[in-house]
């Protein structure tokens, strides 16, 4: 039986956990699946760690495909992600229907949890900076190293959470207020890709095929993802 070694951005987490049972239930395939942000997979790929697939963000992937590291024409868009921002299950949801109602939400929120490492939060770094709030919201912040910034709010240390909406998703006991607008983001487009080096290249393809297809779009959707 084989046993595919996948190593997969944290925005896919949800989906992945559900899909690859679904996959493993019809095919009798294991999947060995490793979540992290797409910063630490891109330092351990490059460190050596051998895996059949990854999922990183569009731009993570086609660096390693630069590198050599996964074959340039297996690579696959699977979904497209927003950033969002959470609230403890319960608490009044803030307006953050605009640039300014969020700047005005931001500044009255005791702390903002936000990641250090992932895409989510290079992303709110740079629009804290955009909005002219970097200084005040950064002074009370709650930034996180690695994992799901939504526990801080579970845990009493922030009233907000910002991360990718698939991601927030994944904690429970708190409540998704809404995407940042729009207009204010580019989305994360995450996508997956056959190493060069993959010990079940063949199994590694079909589970590709898999993710890429129709039949994977209710379960992207439900977990936060656009297809």
């Amino acid at each position: 039986m084989d046993n595919i070694r996948m190593l997969s951005t944290l925005g896919l987490m949800g989906a992945m956990r559900s899909l690859s049972s679904a996959y493993e239930a019809a095919t009798g395939v294991r999947i060995d699946a490793d979540f992290a942000p797409t910063q630490a997979l891109l330092k351990r790929l490059r460190d050596g760690e051998a895996a059949d697939l990854v999922i990183l963000t569009r731009e993570g992937l086609d660096a390693v495909i630069g590198e050599g590291r996964v074959v340039a024409d297996s690579a696959a868009d699977l979904a497209r992600s927003y950033v969002g921002i959470a609230v403890r299950a319960g608490q009044a949801h803030p307006d953050i229907t605009s640039e300014a109602a969020l700047r005005a939400t931001l500044l009255a929120a005791r702390s903002v949890a936000y990641s250090r490492l992932g895409a989510s939060g290079i992303y709110f770094a740079q629009l804290i900076q955009r909005l002219g709030i970097a200084v005040e919201i950064n002074a009370k912040a709650t930034i996180v190293q690695q994992g799901f910034t939504a526990e801080r709010l579970v845990n009493g240390e922030a009233d907000l959470a910002v991360q990718q909406i698939s991601e927030l998703k994944q904690v429970g006991g708190i409540e998704v207020v809404g995407p940042i607008p729009h207009d204010l983001q580019t989305p994360a487009v995450f996508s997956a890709g056959r190493m060069a080096n993959a010990t079940h290249a063949e199994a590694a393809d079909r589970l590709l095929r898999y993710l890429a297809s129709p039949e994977v779009v209710p379960v992207l959707r439900q977990s936060g993802l656009e297809p």
